[in-house]
Parts: structure tokens; C-alpha cells; sequence
């Protein structure tokens, strides 16, 4: 019998990054819509040709109006959501450590979390102002249940078998909870922010459609009301480029902070 050697088949469903993959399947869906706007078979009523959006998003970068919109987004976007996501993450781990937090707050989350926070809008402007704080206050809020609900859903996964462990070894409590519950449960938690984050854009456009002069979200409301697809597709495509940044960043953090799975 001849030696030969078997392929390793214990690599379980480990993702592999097929790099490219996803720029091609977003220059083939532009190219069918600029060949059907084109061809006539797409109406420009309905869809603008991407290379006309193109031209637009190059006149918003050269006569400045991009940062104009694009840093009070950033702005707003960044402060909200570091308010709900780290406000979030503490309450997530307390509500996962101790009972007493569980059995208090658990409902009062359960009955926040499927209010849609725009309809909250009228209510935070009237407590905070039409400026910067209800913005602020609605970004925070809607972005602080899922990372609740993420959190504690991601403490209560980690191995109980790991925890005792720790604890025939002697570990004390803030060392079980610093070096065995917080890395097995932060897989959950980044997974819960990239939800948090999506979620966090979307509220800024609701937001930035409510007295404001500059933001991703008044530029496509004034485009909206004057039905320039152009400008208002540009918009779009600024937006969607916000998130797939944010999925960018937090891909990084899972890369550094849970290099340890190997």
C-alpha cells in the first residue's frame, strides 16, 4: 500500500476571505444598471445612472459640501453611539453577573426594546432641544438595547465548565470574571455592536431630518423634496459607505482583541 497523506479536515467552518469577491459583485450590479438606464430598459424616474451619481459625489467632494454634511454625521454618529454601546456594554455584563440586576432590569429592557426609537424623536426634541442633545439622546438609546441584549445574551454563553475551573484553581471572583467570562463572551459582544452600529446610522438619518442644516440626513431630505435622484442616490451611497466602514472597524477589533481563537 502506498503512503498518501489525508487532507486535514478539522478545520470546521472557519471562514476564509476570498478577497475581491464582494468588489466584483458590486461592479457587476453597477454595470447592469448603468447598461439598463442606458438602454432604456431601466427609467431614469426610477433609478440614475451610477456614473451620473458618480459626477454628483465628485462635485460634492471638490466644492466641499461632502465634509460640510459628512463630519456633523461623524460627529453625531461617534458620540451617540459610544453613550448607548458603552452604557450598554456595562449594563449587559452586570445584568449577566448578578441576579438581583437581572431580575430588575431584564423587563424594563424587554419592554424598551421593541419601541421604534424614531417615534421617540418628537419627544426627545421636546426634553433636549431641536440642536445636538435629542440627536444625541435618540443615537444613544437606539443603540444601547441591542448591545444589552447582546451582552448578557453573550455572558450567559460562556462555559459554566471554564468557570469552575477557575474556581478549583482558586481564582477569585474578579479574576474569573476578568480572564475567563470578558474574553468568552466578547465574540458576542462585537457581534451585538455591528447591530448596534447599523442601527445607530439609521437612527442619524431620522434625526438629521429634523432641524438640521447640515448631515448625511438633511442633504437627502432637501434632495428628496426637490426629486433629484442624483444627489438623493449619492446620499444613499454615502450612507452605505458609513456602514461598511463601521463593519471595517469593528472586523479590525475582532482581528486584534480575539486573535486568540486562532
Amino acid at each position: 500500500m502506498s503512503d498518501r497523506q489525508v487532507p486535514f479536515r478539522g478545520g470546521g467552518f472557519s471562514p476564509v476571505s476570498k478577497r475581491g469577491a464582494g468588489v466584483l459583485v458590486f461592479v457587476i450590479l453597477l454595470a447592469l444598471i448603468e447598461w439598463g438606464t442606458r438602454a432604456g430598459w431601466i427609467s431614469n424616474l426610477t433609478l440614475p445612472r451610477p456614473s451620473d451619481v458618480f459626477l454628483t459625489l465628485r462635485n460634492l467632494a471638490e466644492s466641499g459640501l461632502l465634509l460640510s454634511h459628512l463630519l456633523p454625521s461623524l460627529s453625531r454618529l461617534i458620540v451617540g453611539s459610544s453613550m448607548g454601546v458603552t452604557a450598554g456594554i456595562g449594563i449587559g455584563v452586570m445584568i449577566g453577573l448578578f441576579s438581583y440586576v437581572r431580575a430588575g432590569l431584564v423587563p424594563l429592557v424587554a419592554a424598551i426594546f421593541p419601541i421604534p426609537k424614531i417615534a421617540l424623536l418628537p419627544l426627545f426634541v421636546i426634553w433636549f432641544g431641536i440642536d445636538e442633545g435629542s440627536k444625541y439622546a435618540l443615537i444613544a438609546l437606539g443603540t444601547f438595547t441591542p448591545t444589552v441584549v447582546a451582552t448578557y445574551g453573550a455572558v450567559d454563553n460562556v462555559d459554566r465548565g471554564l468557570i469552575r475551573m477557575g474556581q478549583s484553581f482558586g481564582l477569585r471572583w474578579f479574576s474569573i470574571v476578568r480572564k475567563i467570562v470578558l474574553p468568552g463572551a466578547l465574540p458576542g459582544i462585537l457581534s451585538g455592536m455591528r447591530v448596534s452600529l447599523a442601527i445607530g446610522i439609521i437612527l442619524l438619518v431620522a434625526a438629521e431630518m429634523l432641524g438640521a442644516e447640515y448631515g448625511i440626513g438633511a442633504y437627502i431630505l432637501e434632495a428628496g423634496s426637490l426629486y433629484d435622484l442624483e444627489r438623493l442616490f449619492a446620499g444613499v451611497v454615502i450612507l452605505s459607505a458609513l456602514g461598511v466602514l463601521t463593519s471595517w472597524a469593528i472586523g479590525q477589533m475582532e482581528k486584534r482583541l480575539l486573535a486568540w481563537r486562532g
